[in-house]
């Protein structure tokens, strides 16, 4: 297995792995333009693990300059437990720790409970119970 940084071209066979992913919430900003832009805006952070020139996991991470923010984790079913999920957060915490990120957050859909269980398992990561999220409501466009 191999990680390397995502890049544009990667796009296409991302997308068709986050759509068949259960707990993976596709939105607008997950298209090829808005895609590319969250790249530019955190170069090098969004990474990506290899087996035999077959995408197998993804890792999308940015910062806000405080606080790191981690995004459709995921790793295909055929090739869970063996630590690939562990290795892309690893090293994506190390690239963030680089430019001075010490915390980050990740949110997970209560509609994803492989993803819950996993979080919730992890060491050095805690449920928070005392903030809600409240995000814009998308409009048809």
């Amino acid at each position: 297995m191999q990680l390397r940084e995502v890049s544009p071209s990667d796009h296409a066979a991302l997308h068709a792995l986050w759509m068949c992913t259960p707990g993976i919430q596709l939105r607008a900003e997950d298209a090829y333009v808005p895609f590319c832009a969250y790249l530019v805006r955190n170069p090098g952070l969004s990474l990506l693990a290899e087996e035999a020139g077959a995408i197998v996991g993804c890792l999308l991470a940015g910062h806000d300059g405080r606080r790191g923010y981690l995004q459709h984790l995921l790793v295909d079913p055929r090739y869970r437990q063996r630590g690939i999920a562990t290795a892309l957060i690893e090293a994506v915490l190390a690239r963030l720790a680089a430019q001075g990120i010490a915390k980050s957050h990740v949110f997970v859909l209560d509609a994803a409970p492989q993803a819950l269980t996993f979080w919730r398992a992890r060491a050095g990561w805690s449920e928070r119970e005392d903030i809600r999220v409240f995000s814009t409501v998308e409009h048809n466009r």
